[in-house]
């Protein structure tokens, strides 16, 4: 029996309605490019962490790392790296998130009809800053995010600390999210019922068999 019901964030309950500029156009207007290298990837689904998501301070220490590992990338100057990093850093968290029109009324009757509701999401430290940014902090009972876990989706450390937070076995959870490896597939091999959302506005061809095409309906899955 399905007692909570445990969604992905960006892409699912919320979506972009404005982003600050990307890390290519921070560089570009020092003269740098961002280079096609491992070096330069801002964050892996499915790394593990953990050594530095001990508190906050870790882990915005280890977001500030990364960078620099980008910044030496493009061939940044020593002099410039740390100012560059700054740069990159306010972009990364210059945005704002709107959410999907059916998701507060979504929510709101889970809870109604006895559901906890649980937030399971590839995100910085500040997850509940964002879900309250778009006005959902209410309606959440749960929310863990990959920085506090200390692995990111598909790494199965961040879905067993989403059931322990929700106090539920795997088989009494069901999982929704716009992304198959993350949302489907990972929470699936966690022993989760997982379902696609697939949003015609996001995805090109036929949905996959069994996916949604709005959290609407959700209700008719449990």
């Amino acid at each position: 029996m399905t007692t909570v019901v445990m969604f992905d964030f960006y892409g699912t309950l919320a979506r972009a309605v404005e982003w600050g500029p990307p890390f290519e156009d921070v560089l570009a207007r020092r003269g740098l490019v961002l280079p096609d290298v491992a070096e330069a990837r801002w964050a892996d689904d499915g790394l593990d962490h953990g050594e530095h998501s001990v508190d906050r301070d870790a882990y915005v220490r280890w977001e500030h790392e990364r960078l620099r590992r980008v910044a030496s990338a493009c061939g940044a100057p020593d002099g410039d790296v740390e100012e560059l990093v700054s740069d990159l850093y306010a972009a990364s968290k210059d945005y704002r998130l709107a959410a999907y029109d059916e998701v507060p009324d979504t929510l709101a009757d889970l809870r109604r009809r006895g559901l906890a509701v649980a937030v399971c999401s590839n995100w910085d430290w500040d997850l509940d800053k964002a879900l309250a940014d778009v006005g959902l902090e209410g309606l959440i009972d749960v929310a863990v995010t990959s920085a506090q876990a200390g692995a990111r989706k598909p790494h199965p450390r961040i879905y067993e600390t989403a059931l322990a937070r929700a106090g539920v076995p795997p088989a009494g959870a069901l999982f929704v999210g716009d992304t198959w490896e993350p949302d489907v597939e990972g929470p699936r091999r966690a022993g989760m019922r997982a379902v696609q959302v697939w949003r015609p506005d996001q995805h090109e061809g036929p949905p996959p068999p069994g996916a949604i095409a709005t959290l609407a309906e959700v209700g008719g899955l449990l």
